[in-house]
């Protein structure tokens, strides 16, 4: 019998000079031969070892790579490595940012590299050859930006594939049967991503948690939980921990701090508050200056360090405000219990003491522990209703003369007419006095008013939003406001002048960068807005009176929104370079510690240097600064996930409607709208706008029509009516009516 003779293969390797060059530079530190980069292609047959062996040749000839021994080669390395983040299109291309690079470097789909979204990597940069422009391929991953998703499981017969709901993760994650954790056909679940073999179309991955099915409300919340990394629920021994801790208030620990029981002291918070984390004292001495406390819950007292308590509040490091629920730093029983200042209960407070005249100068100041006992608590509306019925004077329309005159030392009120005793809402009314001037002094500084309107939901029992209402800023707002930022403001100087220096904990605020403002000009002045950025004075005075001049307009959200994102982000760190914002030199957070750990830190820095301490380690802090404002922008994040989903929630229910609203964002793909009673914003595709063939306009904001010359721009009132609304995706997406009539 005659042996047939095996078919020769001719198959061309495509890009494989692209291919071997990836393979050196992504382990520039090894060197490979022939073999081994077959064995990384996946192939042996004759044919493709031979182009490859000719095209290591042609490399070497070229001078991209080197033979460092006979038949073993490594990448030539140049200085053209260079570092940075994933920032993934929904395409599958990437741009790299880089504080290396002025532009952002594009990374096509084939040059990813299984790199991910939000990944640092290295990578190599060479000019494009059709428009100039940087283009990149990724070498190496450095850090992956996380290994957790969120989304639904398909099972298979002998595995499963992951399907993340983030549009920017680009590939699904193969699921060996055995790690499904059991998991059903179509359930919501937390992947981890375990490996990505070299020769895997998809990465390996194993379930964490079966979430649920996707479109429940329990689901979708617990998902948006999972998908920054952000816990549900405290371990049990965290809480065994926290119940077992003596809340008690002692004799010999009111003998360690100064009693302040006897002195009038109330809470001002919001009506559906918990926990109460700061209280006002007042007090008109003899000389005719007021002593005002400012009392914050001494949290630190309870949380001690290097105990499990401290470092689940410390990975937390903030509490997260869901559309429905709090997700607490501290378990419950120190925050709505131990360090919740109670109306009628003793608490350990620690305090900032000022004495002040009536012009708001302090002429003495003191930090320390203290014991307080808070006489009554007010909701913001009750300490409203005090401000708006004061019969000497309507405070809500002070001007800076009135604010130059003297306090009235008595104030007619009655029990009766205020539901509380006439010496609180006496003390009420001078606080309010004493806030706007140093709210006037704030802004005549240079500081920005920021009162945007936040989106609130009234919600059933089965957590179903029923309604939406807008939350502002009144005057019983900004009075705790000014008095909390006073406290915070004089205890960073406090520690900040001392010399020598001593590490402290900042809450910072970068001045705006000039291309980003350059950029809100261009939007607001389609709106007739002008900005002058000739100084950080006028900079400030034109985005205060933006802010001021949009109030009530159609665009006040827009604006508000584009504003917002024009300022640097605030964080925390111990190099202080004050705080832009607020216009001060020296800034801490020192008010919140039962939902801020950099508070918490705060509190024991300021204890340990009253004490006498010397200064402590920069870089051990400055480590858990970055990791308070990395959770703090993870829960900003989740929260807005959480009102989008609400928001989209609602829109279920007005699906035969019609909205007016505003034209929030304009793109290739379509427009933006933000409905005007409600917020709620949603998209427009282009592919569904059937009158024209419209085209981006990116110099004017707009969606241009071809034959019509229809415009559809930045700030337009527009008709939309709901086409689909999209739970697990967090989608809401509109039908165009076209734009309102103007009769």
């Amino acid at each position: 019998m005659t042996r047939k003779k095996k078919k020769k293969s001719n198959r061309k390797i495509s890009n494989l000079t692209n291919t071997i060059l990836s393979i050196l530079k992504k382990e520039r530190n090894k060197s490979f031969n022939y073999k081994q980069i077959a064995a990384k292609l996946g192939v042996n047959d004759a044919s493709s070892r031979n182009q490859i062996i000719k095209k290591l040749q042609q490399l070497k000839a070229k001078e991209e790579i080197e033979e460092v021994e006979r038949g073993k080669f490594k990448a030539v390395v140049t200085a053209d490595y260079h570092t940075g983040i994933v920032d993934m299109s929904a395409r599958g291309s990437a741009y790299l940012i880089s504080d290396e690079f002025e532009d952002d470097v594009y990374i096509a789909s084939n040059n990813m590299n299984k790199a991910l979204h939000g990944d640092e990597v290295e990578f190599y940069a060479y000019k494009r050859r059709k428009r100039g422009k940087l283009e990149g391929e990724i070498t190496n991953i450095l850090k992956r930006a996380k290994n957790d998703y969120v989304g639904v499981i398909q099972i298979h017969k002998n595995y499963a594939f992951f399907v993340a709901d983030n549009n920017k993760m680009y590939t699904d994650i193969f699921i060996p049967i055995n790690k499904t954790l059991k998991a059903e056909d179509g359930d919501k679940v937390l992947v981890k991503l375990e490996d990505w073999p070299d020769k895997a179309d998809s990465p390996y991955g194993k379930v964490l948690k079966v979430l649920g099915k996707p479109g429940e409300h329990s689901t979708e919340i617990h998902a948006i939980l999972a998908d920054y990394g952000l816990p549900a629920e405290f371990p049990h021994e965290v809480e065994e921990f926290a119940n077992k801790i003596d809340t008690s208030i002692t004799k010999e620990e009111i003998a360690k701090r100064r009693d302040m029981r006897k002195d009038l002291t109330f809470t001002i918070d919001p009506k559906d508050a918990k926990d109460f984390d700061d209280a006002l004292s007042f007090k008109v001495l003899d000389n005719g200056l007021f002593e005002i406390g400012i009392h914050i819950a001494d949290v630190s007292h309870y949380l001690q360090p290097n105990t499990i308590l401290d470092e689940e509040a410390y990975e937390r490091a903030t509490s997260v405000y869901l559309v429905d629920r709090v997700v607490p730093m501290l378990p419950e029983i120190l925050s709505n219990g131990a360090c919740s200042l109670r109306p009628h209960e003793e608490k350990y407070t620690f305090s900032a003491v000022f004495k002040m005249n009536d012009k708001c100068e302090i002429k003495d100041q003191w930090f320390g522990r203290t014991v307080t006992y808070s006489d009554a608590r007010f909701a913001y509306e009750e300490a409203q209703a005090i401000i708006e019925n004061n019969p000497k004077v309507t405070l809500s329309n002070v001007d800076d003369s009135q604010l130059n005159t003297t306090i009235p030392k008595e104030v007619s009120l009655t029990d009766k007419q205020y539901n509380t005793k006439p010496e609180i809402a006496e003390a009420v009314l001078v606080l309010d006095r004493l806030a706007k001037k140093m709210r006037s002094k704030r802004m005549r500084s240079g500081a920005i008013s920021f009162d945007k309107v936040e989106v609130k939901f009234n919600l059933d029992e089965e957590a179903n939003p029923t309604g939406v209402y807008f939350k502002t800023s009144k005057e019983a707002n900004k009075l705790i406001e000014e008095f909390m930022l006073l406290a915070n403001k004089k205890v960073a100087e406090f520690i900040g002048k001392q010399n020598p220096k001593k590490t402290f904990v900042y809450r910072v605020h970068d001045e705006p960068d000039d291309a980003k403002l350059a950029a809100l000009q261009n939007v607001v002045s389609r709106f007739g807005y002008k900005l002058n950025f000739k100084d950080r004075n006028s900079v400030s005075a034109s985005l205060n009176n933006l802010l001021k001049d949009v109030v009530g307009k159609k665009e006040q959200n827009l604006v508000d929104t584009l504003t917002i994102r024009t300022m640097s982000k605030a964080e925390y760190t111990t190099q202080n370079i004050g705080h832009y914002g607020l216009a001060f030199d020296y800034y801490s957070h020192f008010t919140s510690p039962i939902r801020r750990y950099p508070d918490v830190m705060a509190h024991r820095l300021l204890q340990h240097y009253l004490d006498g301490g010397a200064s402590v380690n920069e870089d051990i802090y400055e480590e858990k600064c970055k990791h308070s404002s990395d959770m703090e922008y993870l829960a900003t994040k989740a929260e807005r996930d959480s009102i989008k989903y609400m928001q989209i929630r609602f829109m279920q229910d007005h699906q035969d409607e019609e909205f007016l609203g505003v034209i929030s964002g304009v793109t290739d793909w379509g427009i933006y709208v933000e409905i005007i009673d409600n917020k709620c914003e949603g998209m427009v595709s282009v592919r569904d706008m059937k009158d024209d063939h419209y085209y981006f306009d990116e110099d004017h904001y707009a969606l241009v029509g071809k034959k019509k010359k229809k415009m559809y721009q930045l700030g337009d009132e527009v008709v939309v009516k709901v086409k689909d609304t999209d739970l697990v995706k967090k989608h809401l997406d509109f039908h165009l009516i076209g734009k309102p009539s103007k009769n």
